[in-house]
């Protein structure tokens, strides 16, 4: 794997190192000596995949709090897809600051998303499907949002906006946040 540093501090894009011959190609898409080695959380709890059937479907702006801290490998399986990060460490130099990476079937890149970065993305085609590796379980009490359309970020979404859930649509805006 070849790890590429971004302007997040801890946000890596991750591209396969492929071994190809006439039948195609071998890589590894996760090691966790590698991930190690890059000082990145390596523990895997558990393996997510959503599924998405309209262009345009925005998920996110997902992350856990402590004690429930979570890291995040995202890759984009089938189709395509714009994803989006936003620095929520307060003692960051990029606090709320966001990356956008575009991710896709084809380019075989993920994003590995540190602890306390709220992740989303938009779908750029039908039918699009990302696989997450977490560190963390999932821990309702300890989850946060953060509306995708919040002004205070100006993420440029790509396409307008086909679908997006009532929970994610209803997260405060940063200027009315208590947290």
């Amino acid at each position: 794997m070849e790890f590429q540093t971004t302007r997040i501090d801890g946000a890596y894009l991750v591209d396969l190192k492929k071994i190809g011959d006439e039948r195609g190609f071998f890589a590894r898409a996760f090691c966790q000596h590698e991930f190690e080695a890059q000082h990145l959380n390596s523990n895997v709890v558990q393996a997510n995949m959503s599924f998405n059937s309209a262009k345009g479907t925005v998920r996110g702006m997902h992350y856990q709090v402590a004690p429930a801290l979570e890291t995040k490998l995202v890759r984009c399986i089938r189709g395509s897809i714009v994803d989006t990060i936003v620095d929520m460490r307060p003692d960051s130099p990029t606090y709320l600051n966001h990356l956008t990476v575009e991710l896709d079937a084809e380019n075989r890149r993920a994003l590995f998303v540190p602890a306390m970065c709220a992740h989303g993305f938009q779908t750029l085609e039908d039918d699009t499907e990302v696989m997450y590796l977490v560190s963390g379980f999932y821990t309702p009490d300890c989850e946060r949002g953060l509306r995708a359309d919040d002004p205070a970020l100006n993420i440029a979404w790509p396409l307008p906006v086909a679908n997006r859930s009532d929970k994610d649509a209803q997260w405060p805006l940063i200027k009315n946040s208590t947290e």
